[in-house]
């Protein structure tokens, strides 16, 4: 295991300051919430902790700065064409892989058509759909080179879309969209992504993983801008425990911890008001309900009764510490260009809508003696423990009995995925400031419809939606869909997100932002 050497003198000043010196002047020491799924983007699970690796180690045609606005990452320049389907991209020609080999244009193509490659059953190929046959072509229904990109030469890519899509640019700093390294998948075949012999085309390369401990990454000299990286390494640790993310951040070992417990936000607050970080954040923290046959949740007055239940302002307040606000949608307050659609529920007195709940749990054929037991599932963290224990004690008077499971979020989301759960928890954050990034989780097909909604009308609204020009005509189409999910009680919406990291006050370059992205490409240590 490689370790970087303490100086003396600073592991002696550790005992009288709150912030440890850094282990080494330029190494980043990051606590992520989860362990990434693969270096193969076509694998990846959708975590945000597997956001803060890929961003580091790939790069886009764009790529975000500190304030998570796309700016020109491998596309130094880009033309769209009048009727804003179709974009042509010009690579910078001191693109290079991390082995010296040029990125090129066929990289990008090579990359979205093995992401939406049947055989790669990426739960996140659905984000490539704007482009031109990337549905047929995922569903099995074209071949791989019907998709619409195509390289026209080395260093210059033609994207051609279905229709105009608004936040397309957007998307193109998304690790779905980054390019894979053909010329070692062809040599290597799966065993591309081993330490081995991985390559990567971002500001560092992966050079050692240490499974449920650690990801190591240099500072990779290939990369066009390597001479305005500050950082020389970066240490992703995998760190469920939040709690004991705190205590390592406090003893020096991490500059940043990315996500801490919301009851310990006074004290930190109090004790370390340089370090502690809260801001507005466009995510949703909501429960899944399986709605595939024979679950009990498929019955809509099921899921009615297990929403008219939930004491949204306890769970924010008392639960919570008013570290999350409460959530009656799917889409996020402040999302651009759209007003969110809250449940009909929100504002009803409690008692009435127990007295509701009770009515439809009767009627569906349950009740205290006739109790419903569902299974529910969470990722392993202790606000996610808490917010089930609140849940299962809110339900409990609807004659519904709670068995809880927990994993760590790579099994639990795949668990999920297959469909194991009556209820689950889930969150998104968005990929990209659209509605349509949190409504496309309902979508008849999608990967992340965990609970497997499916509403032909809702389906119709948003595929209209994608085809529509006129900017205000698109968010109301988007904002009838919303409403009509919400009301078929799809989910349960519980929260919504604001951001909460540690971060070392010796770090340059961090800023909070509404998409909590934070590239290290732009950060530095203070000397």
């Amino acid at each position: 295991m490689l370790r970087n050497p303490r100086l003396v003198l600073g592991a002696l000043a550790l005992s009288s300051s709150l912030f440890a010196a850094p282990l080494y002047a330029q190494t980043l020491n990051i606590g992520v919430m989860g362990e990434l799924a693969s270096f193969d983007i076509s694998q990846v699970s959708g975590g945000t902790w597997e956001s803060d690796v890929l961003m580091d180690v790939y790069e886009g045609l764009v790529k975000e700065d500190a304030e998570s606005n796309e700016v020109p990452g491998m596309a130094a320049s880009w033309d769209v064409s009048e009727d804003g389907t179709e974009y042509t991209f010009h690579l910078r020609d001191d693109a290079k892989w991390s082995d010296g080999e040029p990125v090129t244009a066929e990289d990008f193509v090579f990359g979205w058509q093995h992401l939406l490659d049947p055989k790669s059953a990426s739960k996140y190929a659905y984000l490539l759909y704007p482009v031109k046959n990337a549905e047929a072509v995922n569903t099995g229904k074209q071949p791989l080179d019907a998709l619409g990109i195509k390289a026209v030469d080395d260093k210059t890519l033609k994207v051609t879309l279905n229709q105009p899509t608004p936040y397309f640019i957007q998307l193109l700093s998304h690790y779905t969209t980054y390019p894979v390294p053909e010329h070692v998948v062809d040599k290597y075949g799966k065993d591309w992504v081993s330490m081995d012999h991985i390559v990567t085309n971002g500001a560092f390369k992966p050079v050692e993983w240490v499974s449920q401990s650690r990801i190591t990454a240099v500072k990779n000299p290939q990369y066009y801008d390597a001479d305005q990286v500050a950082l020389d390494k970066i240490n992703y640790y995998t760190t469920e425990d939040r709690n004991a993310g705190i205590s390592r951040f406090r003893a020096g070992e991490f500059d940043v911890l990315r996500e801490y417990p919301s009851d310990r936000y006074q004290w930190l607050k109090d004790n370390l008001p340089d370090a502690t970080h809260m801001s507005p954040f466009l995510g949703t923290y909501y429960y899944v309900l399986n709605q595939r046959e024979g679950h009990p949740t498929a019955d809509a007055r099921v899921r009615e009764a297990l929403n008219l239940a939930v004491r949204r302002n306890v769970l924010s307040k008392q639960i919570m510490a008013s570290t999350f606000l409460p959530g009656y949608s799917l889409v996020p307050p402040g999302t651009n260009h759209y007003q969110t659609q809250a449940m009909d529920i929100k504002g009803q007195p409690i008692d009435e809508r127990m007295k509701q709940a009770k009515q439809l749990m009767k009627e569906a054929g349950y009740g205290p003696d006739h109790p419903l037991t569902l299974k529910l599932r969470y990722n392993t963290a202790d606000e996610h423990k808490k917010i089930a224990v609140a849940l299962a004690a809110m339900w409990k008077p609807l004659g519904v009995n709670v068995q809880m499971t927990n994993a760590e979020a790579t099994v639990h989301y795949q668990t999920i995925a297959e469909g194991d759960f009556d209820v689950a928890r889930a969150g998104w954050v968005a990929d990209y400031n659209d509605a349509e990034n949190f409504l496309t989780l309902l979508h008849t097909g999608v990967g992340n419809n965990y609970g497997a909604y499916s509403n032909p009308d809702y389906d119709k609204l948003l595929d209209q939606a994608a085809t529509t020009l006129d900017l205000d005509k698109r968010e109301q189409l988007l904002e009838q869909a919303e409403s009509m999910a919400m009301n078929d009680y799809a989910l349960v919406p519980l929260l919504y997100y604001v951001t909460r990291n540690l971060v070392n006050p010796k770090l340059e370059g961090w800023q909070d932002n509404v998409e909590d992205d934070h590239p290290s490409r732009w950060v530095s240590i203070k000397q």
